[in-house]
């Protein structure tokens, strides 16, 4: 059984924008989509000292294992609330911003679904590294900097960048809203990484994409097989000076 209270405790203490030390390494989590393989390989290899773990959302739906990959998460945050960071995703957002098939959500009581949503409504929105590397589920929110990630209000349009956003790799800004995913340019991209003073994006959400584009400075990671065969984490190390390109990212499939 979840404690749900103190679990909404942990969460309640955090803020929306995660910073992570200048010391030790942080492993990326892309989407994990209930495979509960995935998960636990993760935490059994890289959950020790001097890591710090960013699981990047998507937790629930199109895998197997939804429930039992998101309370194993939930429970693993209780114990090591420091070292775990868990963002939010499109798919904990669905009590914000319906969509179908859902098929974790359908399958909750009620009572359940409320309990899982005040808890998902917490989630952190992205985490920065001391070296120039920011993480968020879909893409960066249209602000002039990272303090303003804190006062981003569920549901606005730059929440949904950071839950929904997708890229292109085409010249322009906001290129149009498709099937209900508002899509992204270079030029955006530069702009509000340029806003943000950071100099790399690692994210999640997109799985047809190429997973290295704007001239090595954005990398799309899933770690799921209920969309792929293969699963992908990224591995930075905190320690190096300004990071400035994905080359200089460890990718590690499990």
């Amino acid at each position: 059984m979840l404690d749900w209270e103190r679990i909404k405790t942990v969460f309640k203490q955090e803020p929306r924008l995660i910073r992570l030390s200048n010391k030790g390494k942080v492993v990326f989590v892309g989407d994990t989509h209930g495979d509960l393989e995935a998960t636990e390989k993760i935490l059994d290899v890289y959950l020790k000292p001097s890591y710090y773990l960013v699981f990047l959302g998507d937790y629930i739906d199109r895998g197997p294992h939804s429930r039992e990959n998101i309370e194993l998460l939930l429970k693993t945050k209780l114990e090591r609330p420091n070292q775990i960071f868990l963002l939010m995703g499109n798919h904990e957002g669905q009590p914000i911003l319906p969509f179908y098939p859902a098929d974790f959500w359908e399958d909750l009581s009620i009572e359940e679904q409320i309990k899982f949503g005040d808890i998902f409504k917490l989630f952190p929105f992205a985490a920065v590294t001391p070296n120039g590397v920011l993480a968020l589920h879909g893409v960066p929110p249209d602000v002039t900097s990272l303090e303003e990630i804190e006062r981003i209000e569920l549901g606005s349009e730059q929440w949904q960048q950071i839950t929904w956003g997708d890229f292109a790799e085409e010249n322009g800004d906001f290129l149009g809203n498709f099937w209900g995913r508002p899509v992204y340019g270079r030029d955006y991209f530069e702009r509000v990484m340029r806003q943000l003073k950071c100099t790399v994006l690692v994210r999640a959400h997109q799985v047809h994409i190429k997973s290295v584009i704007f001239a090595s400075r954005c990398l799309t990671i899933i770690t799921s097989k209920a969309y792929k065969p293969t699963r992908t984490i990224a591995i930075v190390d905190l320690e190096r000076p300004v990071i400035k390109t994905v080359d200089e990212i460890t990718l590690i499939q499990i």
